[in-house]
């Protein structure tokens, strides 16, 4: 690893100058300052070497003290682990007893009453055990050893601890009814190794934990050897007094909770709290088992020196006064830099400011003018000061007025609000000005003259004058709108302002106003009282109102027999109250001229109608003449075999049941045309798909077969049903399917050609969701491209004796059901084979009864 230095190049070092020199140096430093800062130097030489001198005492002691801290922190750490070491050593030795034991009872080398012998010799010696227990594989305990600091309770214990069954008892004790004890019992049967317990307190109060020794032989795990410590005792008798005498040594859980300690006596004025803590973890128990040893903070004999006061109150002694000698000069050296500042602040203020400022003395004389005065007249500080009436800036064929104006001042008759005065500059122009005038107060409370504050106001003038003028021409214009305008205000429902039309045709009443809106204008906004922002004359949220759109619908007065078209929106007005604005266009006429547009189109699709019946009479009168020949026949056949007597009763029924049913259908036609030519009210219903292409198909099938042209139709399975109005869509798809049937007819297409197909299908679309499609497609010479732009518009017609109104009426009636239809040629590469014509009506989102076509 390499490092550049980063220090800079530095000169060269000079030599070492002369003691003498350096003395000449600092003395002519001295005496080039200050007398305050040499005073504050001289001061500030003791003090420093004061508090030097305490910071050393200071830091002498408080290294030693740090010291004998160290080595507490050292004694308690080295008396834990030796606690530690103790503990951990007796534990193992106990395990190692226990282990062999357990050997012994897995090759069935004891039996209980030996085990009993054996337990009762280990227990004997270890005063930290409580009992031994040989417990079965199904938590049975087979025998049990109790210690000689186990209670005397026996029918106590007999409740849930170890106990040593009677020989003819035929129930035995199992396992105490903690998780402790039973899950350290499942572990040595997991690992097949001792497992210790978490501490836990029995039934006689004690504080205990137990380790479990599994029973293995050659069938496998057949139960363990339980031996159950004391933890008080394991601190009464393992920790070494000297140590318990030092420090207090304790167990405790890894959540901090105490379960014993040594008993040790509390050395007088030792701390609730200790200053020392080192904690182990108690091996080989684990399970949150921690050793903690705790050292106390001892008075020291170093603080409490008689000496270290002594220097530590003779330091603060003469700190103290050095304190009060730099108190008392940094007092008048702030006030000095004080007055300095106030006087210079004083002065920036005066000469930053776009005011202007004069003063007169009770005499008239100017004695003090700021910058911005002299900005404003032109004139310098040097010419005002000291002029007396007429001033310099006075216009001279204005000096009559001022003089007036100028005794009023000295009389402080001026007016509180100011005068407004032309003031002339030093190369003669002039400016509008506002001047306030007030008494000039000494610091004794006397009068000694005036103070004039002088503002330019030439540029608010004129903004002032340009918004008159701007308000006037605005007032105008709305004077002049052929639309009612008018302002009301929200909380009172208060007309605030209504041009020349609103008050022509409403007067000067707001009910006009709430009749246009449809109610109170307030209504809209009850619901928003809770917001933050309001308005501070009614409450009311102005920013969201006011940054809303206008609302824009059509209202009919009947005081006036007029139709109006309404737009309101919120303003703030020019107070600050919250107000709704109404602008309120008459549209009689348009609304009348609707109407009569919507005569005329439904005239028009009656006239359709008729028209399209009228073209197909002949295949219609074709088509009435076959049933009513037959019936005819029936008649004539009838008669005659009457006559002659060769028919029956049977046969006469046959005959006159075939005459009914010709007689039906051409019923049937006539019914189907006089449905279809009837004018009616357009009217919408759910109607299924089904019903409108049975009805369009027996009607077309007449000029089908008179034109000799083939007609397949495919209609999708459970279409939905849609609201339309049926005899309209009848109209449409009839119209395609006759425009069809002659455009193949007149360009004389081949008969294998003469085909016209009608599907109908459901789509999701982008633009309309689900919708119906309905598709016609012929095989007929198709239509020009220039003809395909206007094929739907009025009057425009691809037939030579055609009124160009059919297919017009026929995108008004889709589009009026909110649907679209185009038209497009086929092309069979670049060769144009047919034209189709396709029209989609919406589906709506709820439908009303349900169902499928």
């Amino acid at each position: 690893m390499v490092f550049h230095s980063t220090t800079p190049h530095l000169p060269p070092p000079q030599p070492p100058r002369p003691v003498g020199e350096a003395r000449r140096l600092f003395w002519r430093w001295w005496r080039q300052q200050s007398p305050n800062a040499q005073d504050r130097y001289a001061t500030l030489g003791p003090l420093v070497s004061v508090m030097l001198f305490l910071a050393a005492i200071i830091v002498a002691f408080w290294y030693l003290r740090n010291e004998e801290l160290e080595r507490e922190q050292e004694s308690v750490k080295r008396d834990t682990e030796i606690v530690q070491q103790q503990i951990r050593l007796r534990l193992i030795e106990n395990q190692e007893q226990l282990l062999r034991l357990a050997r012994e009872i897995s090759i069935r080398a004891v039996n209980p009453e030996q085990f009993m012998n054996q337990a009762a010799d280990f227990v004997r010696a270890r005063p930290e055990v409580l009992s031994v227990s040989w417990v079965q594989a199904n938590e049975r305990i087979k025998a049990s050893q109790s210690g000689m600091s186990a209670p005397l309770d026996a029918s106590r214990a007999l409740e849930t601890d170890f106990f040593t069954p009677p020989m003819d008892s035929f129930v035995q004790p199992t396992l105490p009814p903690r998780d402790e004890a039973r899950s350290a019992f499942r572990l040595a049967r997991e690992r097949s190794q001792p497992v210790y317990s978490q501490a836990y307190q029995n039934t006689n109060g004690l504080r205990v934990v137990q380790v479990h020794v599994p029973l293995i032989d050659r069938s496998g795990f057949v139960g363990t050897l339980v031996a159950e410590y004391s933890l008080d005792s394991l601190m009464r008798f393992l920790v070494p007094r000297e140590i318990a005498a030092r420090h207090a040594m304790s167990l405790i859980q890894i959540n901090g909770q105490r379960l014993t300690s040594a008993v040790t006596p509390q050395p007088e004025g030792r701390a609730a709290r200790p200053t020392f803590v080192h904690e182990v973890i108690v091996t080989p128990v684990g399970n949150g088992l921690l050793l903690r040893g705790e050292g106390f903070k001892t008075s020291s004999s170093l603080i409490g020196n008689t000496l270290f006061w002594m220097v530590v109150a003779l330091s603060g002694f003469t700190v103290w006064t050095l304190l009060g000698t730099l108190q008392h000069m940094r007092r008048r050296t702030d006030i000095q830099k004080t007055l300095v500042q106030e006087t210079n602040f004083r002065r920036a203020m005066e000469n930053s400011m776009l005011t202007g400022m004069r003063t007169i003395d009770l005499e008239g004389r100017i004695t003090y003018v700021n910058p911005a005065f002299c900005a404003m007249t032109g004139f310098s500080e040097q010419e005002l000061l000291g002029c007396t009436p007429p001033y310099p800036y006075w216009p001279k064929d204005r000096l009559d007025e001022f003089n007036r104006m100028f005794q009023q001042e000295l009389l402080g008759r001026s007016p509180t609000g100011g005068l407004e005065v032309v003031v002339q500059r030093r190369d003669g122009s002039t400016f509008d000005a506002r001047m306030y005038v007030s008494p000039l107060i000494d610091a004794q409370g006397d009068q000694t003259g005036w103070m004039t504050s002088v503002t330019n106001i030439t540029e608010a003038k004129r903004v002032r004058d340009q918004l008159s003028a701007a308000h006037e021409r605005f007032t105008t214009v709305l004077e002049g709108l052929d639309a009612a305008v008018s302002v009301v205000s929200v909380q009172q429902n208060e007309l605030l302002f209504a041009n020349r039309s609103y008050r022509l045709w409403f007067g000067g009443s707001p009910e006009a106003h709430m009749q246009l809106t449809g109610g109170d204008v307030s209504a809209d906004i009850a619901a928003a009282d809770s917001d933050d922002s309001v308005d501070s004359f009614g409450g009311l949220p102005t920013q969201h109102l006011t940054d809303a759109g206008g609302d824009a619908r059509e209202a009919f007065v009947d005081s006036v027999q007029k139709w109006f078209d309404v737009r309101a929106r919120y303003i703030q007005w020019t107070d600050g109250r919250l107000a709704q604005m109404l602008i309120a266009t008459d549209i009689t006429e348009r609304r009348e001229g609707e109407e009569a547009a919507a005569r005329q189109a439904e005239k028009a699709q009656f006239t359709s109608r008729l028209i399209t019946m009228g073209e197909m009479a002949s295949t219609v009168a074709h088509e009435l003449n076959q049933p009513l020949a037959a019936i005819s026949n029936y008649c004539s056949g009838m008669i005659s075999r009457i006559r002659n007597g060769a028919i029956d009763n049977d046969g006469l029924i046959e005959a006159l049941e075939k005459t009914s049913r010709q007689a039906q259908r051409a019923g049937q036609v006539i019914h189907r045309i006089r449905q279809f030519v009837k004018r009616s009210e357009p009217q919408r219903q759910m109607t299924r798909i089904r019903e409108i292409t049975d009805a369009v198909l027996d009607l077309a099938s007449f000029e089908m077969k008179r034109r000799r042209v083939t007609l397949n139709a495919v209609i999708g399975q459970r279409l939905p049903n849609i609201s339309v109005d049926p005899i309209l869509i009848e109209q449409v798809l009839l119209n395609l399917l006759k425009n069809a049937a002659e455009a193949i007819d007149n360009a004389d297409t081949p008969q294998s050609r003469r085909i016209v197909d009608l599907r109908v299908t459901q789509k999701l679309t982008d633009d309309q969701g689900s919708v119906i499609e309905f598709t016609v497609s012929d095989g007929g010479p198709g239509m020009k491209e220039e003809m395909l732009g206007k094929l739907f518009e009025a009057f425009s017609s691809t037939k030579a004796d055609g009124l160009g109104i059919g297919l017009s009426l026929c995108r008004s009636i889709i589009e009026s059901h909110h649907g679209r239809i185009k038209a497009e040629n086929i092309y069979n590469g670049s060769l144009v084979t047919g034209c189709r014509f396709t029209f989609t009506l919406p589906v709506e989102a709820t439908v009303p009864g349900g169902g499928v076509a």
